[in-house]
């Protein structure tokens, strides 16, 4: 029987990850809800809120280091918590339990360590993504007052960010911001940008592996909430990526771009809360 799982806030402010039955006509059974995960919010904002399998088969499921400003609770850096992190599970473990830990995450075994943590230092992450051809693992993390960052764990390398640490509240992109939290062993990231006509909060992509567009072909096509604006650059891109790049395909909408996904087929769209819309990205 197919499922299907949902990330949302609840009432009190809480972020659940719920399962759903899927039907032959592929509508979700609501009666078959049940809840894979509860996580408590400290603050109103910075809940992160996408999940997606990975080419492993297990739920990857990203959190913001629960709100405020500034990372108050030191939580991002903090592996004894869930904020500030991406999580790895199996979400139909045998037996009782409401989901299962697989044994070979990296802090499975380790004091003090929540052994759901596949990577951490992340501020509020919105929207990764796996490249389908590669594996590897991007990450659009939304900065706090200056800097926009786009992340990237290599799978041949670091399997897919396997115990990697994205820096956050240490640094901001690549900028020294909690002076109490340890600078060391952050990866920095692949591409940062700073709030201004470009905007001030990423949406992260998705890798292009269609084939409409071929000139797109290994391209991550990402934008920004605030201006609007649809970039692309190349996925070989190294850590410290500069503008020249990156190409800015259009100004997809007046803003209030959520989410930038593919169909079946590969082909990519992009969402709008603001308009409502849904637009299909199209050769030139």
């Amino acid at each position: 029987e197919p499922y299907a799982y949902v990330d949302y806030t609840d009432t009190s402010g809480n972020t659940v990850i719920a399962e759903y039955a899927v039907g032959a006509d592929g509508v979700f059974d609501a009666s078959s809800a049940r809840v894979v995960l509860t996580v408590e919010q400290p603050y109103e904002n910075h809940n992160g809120g996408d999940l997606a399998f990975g080419p492993d088969g297990m739920l990857y499921i990203s959190l913001g280091d629960g709100g405020a400003a500034a990372d108050p609770l030191r939580t991002s850096l903090n592996t004894g918590v869930l904020l500030g992190k991406l999580l790895r599970i199996d979400p139909r473990p045998a037996g009782t339990a409401s989901y299962g830990i697989p044994a070979d995450n990296p802090f499975v075994g380790v004091d003090g360590a929540r052994g759901e943590v596949w990577s951490y230092g992340l501020r509020n992450p919105w929207r990764f993504s796996f490249d389908p051809a590669t594996g590897d693992l991007w990450i659009g993390d939304v900065g706090q007052g200056d800097w926009e960052e786009i992340d990237v764990a290599p799978d041949d390398v670091l399997a897919a960010g396997a115990g990697v640490n994205f820096g956050w509240s240490a640094w901001e992109g690549t900028h020294r911001y909690n002076d109490d939290q340890t600078p060391e062993g952050a990866m920095p990231p692949v591409y940062e940008y700073p709030h201004g006509d470009d905007g001030c909060s990423v949406t992260g992509g998705v890798v292009y592996r269609g084939a409409a567009i071929p000139s797109m072909e290994g391209w991550y096509l990402f934008a920004d909430w605030c201006s609007g604006k649809l970039w692309a650059m190349p996925a070989d891109t190294e850590p410290g990526g500069d503008m020249a790049s990156v190409r800015v395909l259009t100004l997809a909408q007046p803003g209030s771009v959520s989410a930038i996904v593919t169909d079946q087929a590969g082909e990519v769209l992009v969402l709008s809360l603001g308009e409502g819309t849904v637009a299909r990205v199209v050769p030139a």
